[in-house]
């Protein structure tokens, strides 16, 4: 009985002391967390003492030396008022203040003579360093008031992506766009009255940790800096120079799946977004669809050679064009070239060479590959919000022409991300990856939640056959690209250009066009994937001529920025 009770007893010491080592963790955390904000909301209180504090999560960049860097965070900002009562001499103050801050003198009396009211704002928003100076006069009646406000320290640095805090219909601020948008429920902050929800944050939070609830944190990306800061550039540059509607591009690692870039131009400052008015905020690598042309040659041809339909010696007898159900395929330039291989219906970009594959393959298979294997038509699940699916519609078509368009990227459309996520299967040896842009979450309860999608991958092309794209892929840069000038002596690279006709109402323009560009390299270890896509540009018809430099500047940064070994 003794026994028992004296067991009973340390049963409960040990609990007792478990949870109060808990309950002393939790409150470590929140003052680290939250310590800035409560010491904000008391300074701030006998102001305003219905408007909370705002607080919110960080997104954070990690750099190659591991150094966080902040994409999104909370600044101070501060309300400049005075205290007409308290004020001694108005003139000698507004003197003092104006050298500082520039107010205006009409304004600045008109309020100074309110003798009886305790509070009238001069300037809504001065920054920091403004603030102590104001406060260094230490001049009676002068009031400061800190707010906080979301931030971005690299002002229009991947807007597309971050995205940005607005209001709500209820007139709430919530994420609504890109990152912001899609992680809300982690970075949002109840900050309408911290000191109300002190303890209940303590213990709900401390209630999540046991039951695996983890709530608040802030986020952490795949991208990488440099290279986001590099991509961003070079689209710049690409757009400015042939005056394209719209430039954009993702790197991606395609062994992980984790982003290390996407951009767009022209993106948007996110701390001025509300001057913004020629610029969708929504992310068109992720929400837009397109018809991505030639590049889709290449998994035409990787699914021709894993079904055994051709190999990479298969010849045809190229006639420079074919009639299928009462239409007429042409090649590019119209013209046949004879009995050729395969090689060549890569390096020469002939439709009439993949609608050849596309027959030889058959519909059933043709749909299996691109439907269900490459998911083509489906979402990719990528943490971003408003993902679109692409339109595969004629795959269900009995007719031999919606397959023959369809192998030449026509007809079909898909969205960027689902592009390079089923051309990353050719380029990492045959495996479907998850594409995805928060490496992980570190929870304001001291919990880190790392997103590691590597042991989900997929097969869907045979190890064989990713060789021999690869093989194909290379023989393009180092012979027929530019006649061979953009081989590189020590690393391999596989490319592939697109050109699509922009469809309009019942046909396709004939002075429109979007250029797409996809390499890889390592052509057999691929270390990273590019995809490019320039909407629109002028004075220039093919891909290869708008996008070829874009594609080897980047490629030579990320070798070098990646530290990439040579393979040859």
């Amino acid at each position: 009985m003794r026994k028992t009770l004296v067991i009973r007893i340390w049963i409960m010491i040990g609990t007792v002391a478990f949870i109060t080592l808990l309950l002393i963790w939790r409150l470590f955390n929140l003052q680290i967390t939250h310590g800035e904000a409560y010491k904000l909301e008391a300074s701030h209180q006998y102001v305003n003492s219905k408007e909370g504090i705002f607080d919110r999560g960080n997104i954070f960049t990690i750099s190659r030396n591991g150094s966080k860097i902040a994409a999104a965070t909370v600044r101070t900002r501060y309300v400049f008022a005075i205290d007409p009562r308290r004020i001694e001499d108005a003139e000698a103050t507004y003197n003092a203040i104006n050298k500082i801050v520039q107010v205006d003198k009409e304004d600045y009396n008109k309020k100074a003579s309110k003798t009886k009211d305790p509070y009238e704002v001069l300037v809504k928003d001065i920054d920091e360093s403004k603030a102590k100076e104001l406060k260094a006069l230490d001049l009676p009646g002068l009031v400061l008031s800190p707010k906080r406000k979301r931030y971005y320290p690299g002002d229009s640095f991947a807007s597309h992506l971050i995205g940005f805090v607005g209001f709500d219909e209820n007139n709430n601020k919530v994420g609504r766009y890109g990152l912001e948008r899609y992680y809300n429920d982690i970075l949002e902050r109840d900050s309408s009255n911290l000191y109300v929800n002190f303890f209940a944050e303590l213990f709900t939070n401390l209630s999540g940790t046991l039951t695996g609830e983890k709530g608040e944190g802030d986020i952490v990306l795949t991208i990488d800096p440099d290279v986001q800061v590099f991509l961003e550039k070079e689209l710049a540059q690409t757009k400015e120079r042939w005056q394209s509607k719209m430039t954009s591009g993702i790197v991606m690692d395609p062994q992980s799946g984790e982003i290390l870039a996407m951009a767009t131009t022209p993106g948007f400052d996110l701390n001025n977004f509300n001057n913004v008015s020629d610029v969708s905020f929504a992310n068109p690598l992720v929400s837009g669809v397109y018809e991505m042309g030639s590049i889709v040659k290449v998994l035409t041809m990787a699914i021709g050679i894993d079904t055994g339909a051709v190999t990479k010696d298969t010849t045809y007898n190229d006639k420079g064009s074919i009639t299928l159900n009462g239409a007429t395929i042409h090649n590019y330039d119209n013209k046949g070239r004879g009995v050729v291989p395969m090689q060549e219906v890569l390096s020469q970009s002939l439709n009439t060479g993949v609608a050849f594959i596309a027959n030889k393959v058959g519909h059933a298979k043709m749909r299996e590959y691109f439907i269900d294997r490459l998911a083509l038509g489906e979402e990719t699940g990528i943490d971003l919000p408003a993902e679109a699916r692409g339109m595969v519609k004629n795959l269900e078509s009995p007719r031999e022409l919606e397959f023959a368009t369809a192998s030449f990227g026509q007809g079909v459309a898909f969205t960027p991300i689902e592009t390079i996520r089923a051309l990353a299967a050719v380029a990492n040896g045959g495996y479907m990856v998850q594409p995805h842009v928060v490496r992980s979450i570190e929870y304001t309860n001291g919990l880190t939640k790392k997103f590691d999608y590597t042991d989900q991958k997929e097969r869907v092309f045979k190890k064989e056959t990713t060789d021999d794209i690869a093989q194909m892929l290379t023989k393009i840069v180092d012979e027929v690209l530019a006649g061979g000038q953009y081989k590189k002596e020590h690393y391999s690279l596989g490319v592939k250009t697109g050109t699509a006709q922009l469809a309009d109402a019942g046909g396709y323009r004939k002075d429109a066009y979007l250029h797409t560009y996809f390499g890889y390299g390592p052509s057999y270890d691929a270390k990273f994937i590019v995809l490019l896509m320039n909407l629109e540009p002028i004075g220039a018809k093919y891909a290869s001529e708008t996008l070829t430099e874009p594609f080897m500047n980047i490629s030579d940064f990320l070798i070098n920025h990646l530290e990439i070994p040579p393979d040859r």
